[in-house]
């Protein structure tokens, strides 16, 4: 009986030391659980969802061709503009010698992309240039939705923590962050915004121009001639007005000139 009761003092103290070791690892873990929960923002890494995604296009094309009428070519992409539920968001006009000329950049819904261009393709017999291209930014797209709902998701949970925060330093801490993730949500939805309206409207840059008819190759030959004529007598004449400036010092060195000359004369003589 004696060794039993010496057993059982042996024995307690393990089995208290082991019951109060599990109890001790089961606070850690709650408090650490609960700091997981409450005070530790979200990972700021993306989540890919597998899902259908529709394609997304950037569309632009430039144009340039000579025209005989530009008013009447402007009135006619006008029309075609205006049908297909399209507006012209930049107009330049430039005049340069033997050329006149018109750029228009215009933007139409990308459903109506190609039928702008095949309407105005009916105005021209030849194009100097003709470019389309196709931008795909879908997996741009893709990406800054899925950043910028990661965002969306860390701003919310710094809020909360905002809210729970116990003294000022944390306060202070948590809305300097938030101020960088709003930064950083800013910049994303304005790229967003930015693709979206290259994406939803097309752009066309059309330059359409025209020679002017006295400008031909003949004509501007002899205008050259005649240019180099008269720039020949401008020249003899400031030739002349520039003697008649200094007909005294011209005076003075033809006497110098007599007067040496004599004096080497006599000098032969002798």
């Amino acid at each position: 009986m004696k060794t039993l009761y010496i057993f059982l003092l042996l024995i307690l103290p393990l089995a208290c030391t082991t019951s109060s070791d599990k109890e001790s690892r089961g606070d850690v873990s709650s408090i650490n659980g609960l700091l997981n929960s409450d005070f530790t923002p979200m990972s700021d890494d993306v989540r890919y969802e597998e899902v259908d995604f529709e394609q997304k296009l950037i569309k632009e094309s430039y144009f340039e061709f000579e025209t005989n009428d530009l008013d009447k070519t402007y009135n006619s992409i006008l029309r075609y503009v205006k049908t297909n539920r399209g507006f012209i968001q930049s107009d330049n006009a430039n005049k340069s010698y033997a050329r006149h000329s018109r750029n228009l950049i215009i933007r139409v819904p990308t459903s109506n992309f190609q039928k702008t261009i095949d309407s105005i393709s009916t105005l021209v017999d030849f194009f100097d240039t003709k470019r389309i291209t196709l931008k795909d930014v879908t997996e741009e797209f893709i990406d800054l939705e899925a950043r910028l709902k990661a965002k969306l998701e860390l701003e919310k949970r710094y809020l909360e923590l905002l809210s729970k925060a116990k003294n000022v330093k944390e306060m202070l801490e948590i809305e300097r962050e938030l101020s960088h993730i709003r930064e950083e949500i800013e910049a994303k939805q304005g790229r967003l915004k930015y693709l979206n309206d290259k994406v939803s409207l097309s752009t066309l840059n059309v330059e359409f121009y025209k020679i002017s008819a006295e400008t031909g190759v003949t004509t501007s030959y002899g205008r050259k001639m005649w240019n180099a004529i008269q720039s020949g007598f401008n020249g003899l004449s400031i030739f002349f007005l520039g003697l008649l400036n200094i007909w005294p010092f011209i005076i003075i060195l033809l006497v110098a000139a007599y007067l040496i000359r004599k004096q080497l004369r006599k000098k032969r003589k002798k």
